[in-house]
């Protein structure tokens, strides 16, 4: 008997990968026949196992599964929103420091190398609106209001997740990887609703 199951999360990088990127730039063409080896050999062991839908393991998200869309945006700032993670280390946030929001690349362009190496379902993951939303800062911005930030930002995860259906995903699973988070900030877990009285 099998049961049918699907990888989530990421999948650690072959050490040259690793050592590559942080020799430098992680976005250098150079690096690229690195990148399409780590997908093939990811997606090569996933489909070994029999699962019925695979991913590739967020291989070319050098810069990480939360902020892949927006590095390197000129309108960011590097010191934004501190994320603590339970291993120790801290992420940060960019900071966005004017309007308007835009992405700076769609998770498409990983699906699409990795459906040149895939013989079944590919599965891509995308990081939540909700997590990016933390980039815009607690002061409202000139110019640029919090509402209207907000509408962009579902426009750019609307238009990534359409974009990666219609190019061949099988599913969209949205990262959100800020529910964790927002645990570790109210460990209670207790949900709390307005009252009208």
């Amino acid at each position: 008997m099998t049961i049918p199951t699907e990888p989530i999360g990421s999948i650690p990088r072959p050490l040259r990968l690793i050592a590559a990127v942080a020799g430098g730039d992680g976005a250098d063409p150079r690096l690229d026949p690195l990148y399409d080896e780590a997908v093939r050999d990811t997606i090569e062991r996933f489909e070994a196992t029999g699962s019925p839908v695979i991913t590739d393991g967020e291989q070319r998200k050098f810069q990480n599964f939360w902020t892949y869309s927006v590095e390197g945006l000129p309108n960011t700032a590097p010191e934004g929103f501190q994320i603590p993670f339970s291993a120790g280390h801290t992420r940060r946030m960019p900071r966005l420091t004017a309007g308007p929001f835009r992405y700076k690349r769609y998770a498409d362009s990983y699906l699409e190398v990795a459906l040149r190496h895939a013989h079944v379902p590919v599965k891509q993951a995308v990081i939540s609106p909700s997590a990016l939303s933390l980039m815009y800062p607690p002061e409202e911005l000139p110019g640029y209001p919090r509402e209207q930030f907000i509408h962009d930002l579902l426009h750019e995860h609307e238009t990534e997740v359409r974009s990666c259906l219609r190019k061949g995903a099988h599913k969209v699973q949205i990262d959100f990887t800020e529910g964790r988070l927002a645990v570790k900030i109210d460990p209670s877990g207790v949900s709390f609703t307005a009252s009208s009285t």
